[in-house]
């Protein structure tokens, strides 16, 4: 069942088949493409390539990476990139065999970021004091991000038409671009109409755009082009800075946070799950672990008999 068909062409064959009939979204795909390239680069390497790639030719893939410091949950990634690659190209009948499937799986560590305080909230949502359009935007993104509890990715995806103040409701398209619909609250309102005045986007908008996508966008850099992750990113790290707050924040902090706030007081978590676009419910239910070991730090600190 041998064929002629070079490495490269068979990952993008395969990425192919899993935006057109997988549904994945084109972040994922950059991320499956980014992992398979280091994968075919390694395999040039030992003058291997994917179709005669054996187990011990992942396994060194995968001792490599290890070897090279990067973290568990990188490597557990690009492990299940090469898994699925090579099981498309036996469901495909490409190849006779899997050389991923009994590769054993690398161990990550269990658990979520730590939550912030409601201090630690207001603090933050303060941090951006100045008047200039970039400060205007930096306010919106951050209480919009807090407000709905969107991945990154989404905030930056955001298109006007997605976005309705009057009925206070933004569209988000998450994993897989499945749809869904969130409320935000006044306090996000009021600094998305800040934002979009002319003091604010307005003022970020080109002369000329360089992409009809730009044109669409609701988060803007000072060049009228598109926030991207790693600027947004960038944004809530320094907010935190500026807050004083003593470790270093993400974008998935303020999702985590929303998420653990709401619970605590006292939504319910199939409405949390559809807020935050978990295909499970079990995914959500780890914000009731962390909530209750919120409640217990309280406890233990507050009831004078706690520790007895």
């Amino acid at each position: 069942m041998t064929r002629n068909l070079d490495s490269e062409s068979l990952v993008e064959a395969f990425l192919l088949w899993m935006t057109v009939e997988r549904g994945r979204a084109s972040n994922t795909v950059a991320s499956y493409r980014r992992d398979l390239r280091k994968y075919v680069d390694f395999l040039d390497g030992r003058t291997v390539d994917v179709m005669k790639a054996s187990d011990d030719d992942v396994e060194a893939f995968i001792r490599s990476l290890q070897s090279s410091g990067e973290a568990a949950a990188s490597t557990a990634r690009r492990l299940a990139a090469v898994r699925m690659l090579h099981g498309y190209l036996v469901a495909e009948d490409i190849r006779e065999s899997n050389p991923g499937a009994h590769v054993e799986g690398v161990k990550v560590a269990t658990g979520v970021p730590k939550p912030l305080s409601m201090d630690e909230v207001e603090s933050f949502l303060a941090s951006v004091t100045g008047e200039s359009s970039i400060d205007f935007r930096d306010r919106a993104l951050l209480e919009f991000l807090y407000a709905t509890g969107a991945r990154i990715s989404e905030a930056c995806d955001l298109n006007l038409e997605d976005l309705d103040l009057s009925a206070r409701v933004v569209r988000l398209f998450g994993k897989g671009s499945k749809e869904r619909v969130v409320p935000f609250g006044r306090i996000a309102e009021e600094h998305l109409r800040a934002y979009l005045s002319a003091g604010g986007r307005q003022a970020l908008e080109p002369e000329a755009w360089a992409r009809s996508a730009d044109r669409d966008a609701v988060f803007l850099t000072n060049r009228g082009r598109r926030l991207n992750r790693q600027k947004a990113w960038n944004i809530v790290r320094d907010a935190g800075r500026a807050a004083g707050i003593n470790r270093e924040l993400s974008p998935h902090v303020l999702r985590h946070s929303c998420a653990t706030h709401m619970l605590e007081h006292g939504a319910d978590l199939r409405i949390v799950q559809e807020m935050l676009g978990h295909a499970t419910i079990s995914t959500t239910q780890i914000y009731t672990k962390v909530s209750q070991e919120r409640l217990w730090s309280v406890y233990r600190d507050a009831h004078p008999r706690a520790r007895g």
